[in-house]
């Protein structure tokens, strides 16, 4: 499904279902530490109701399945359900197809509501009075984000030059660290009681890298399929040039909770 945003890309369409597998194999890389900043928040563990929106694979809920808590997916794109579906195989993790802004789940459904990478996807006007009313009184939105550091890693910036040049309009690049953006209208239901940014180190072989970056929304899910080719050929070559097998690449991590009030 081809999503449509000014604000994003130049208003360039991209579609995550066309890079699904790409998705699946190679952005399951969060560190231990990641999960383990959430569980230290008492957040999607045992006895809770998480609802993850924009899921993706299901990475969320499926690295977290372990602490207990009884979780749902839900995705824009179908192709994207369909992998978290195989890869959540044994797990009791329920998926459905939906946009965030047509959320159709009870009121008080939920004591925790995550979005991890797609929080500016959101038309938020539209979203954050569905979210006030899903959630159980007191419930938490989470929101995590986390992204390479092209002004500190030299991989990471060689990488993101090569997506700029077939992508002239990506607006992924040139991160730095910095707090989640939360928007105004939520200001009112909801109170933000807790944020951090912290640098990481995520490691990678010269294959991992490759399709991480080739899942990238300035890649694998806006480039033709003959342009996405000669982005990895050219991907592969520089990386043979510049990285050893294995690697690190700088990363920070950006977390955000918010109260229902």
């Amino acid at each position: 499904m081809n999503i449509v945003n000014k604000n994003i890309d130049g208003g360039k369409a991209f579609d995550w279902g066309k890079t699904s597998k790409d998705y699946a194999n190679f952005r399951d890389i969060y560190p231990q530490e990641f999960y383990n900043k959430i569980i230290e928040r008492k957040l999607c563990v045992d006895g809770q109701t998480v609802l993850d929106i924009g899921t993706g694979t299901g990475v969320l809920p499926r690295n977290m399945y372990q602490y207990g808590a009884k979780w749902i997916g839900t995705d824009i794109s179908e192709k994207q359900i369909k992998q978290a579906i195989i890869l959540s195989k044994g797990m009791n993790i329920d998926y459905y197809t939906m946009s965030a802004e047509n959320l159709q789940f009870p009121d008080n459904s939920f004591d925790v509501i995550t979005a991890c990478q797609c929080f500016w996807y959101f038309d938020h006007e539209q979203i954050m009075p569905k979210i006030y009313r899903i959630l159980k009184p007191n419930g938490r939105i989470l929101v995590l984000y986390m992204a390479w550091l092209p002004f500190e890693d030299r991989i990471a910036n060689a990488s993101e030059m090569l997506v700029l040049k077939y992508s002239p309009d990506w607006s992924g690049a040139g991160e730095a660290i910095h707090p989640i953006f939360i928007p105004e209208c939520y200001k009112e239901q909801f109170e933000l009681v807790y944020h951090e940014e912290y640098p990481i180190n995520v490691h990678f072989t010269r294959k991992s890298w490759n399709g991480r970056m080739k899942a990238c929304r300035g890649v694998g899910a806006s480039l033709a399929e003959e342009e996405i080719k000669k982005w990895e050929q050219e991907h592969i070559k520089l990386l043979s040039e510049i990285a050893s097998d294995e690697f690190d690449i700088l990363h920070y991590v950006a977390i955000a909770e918010l109260k229902k009030i």
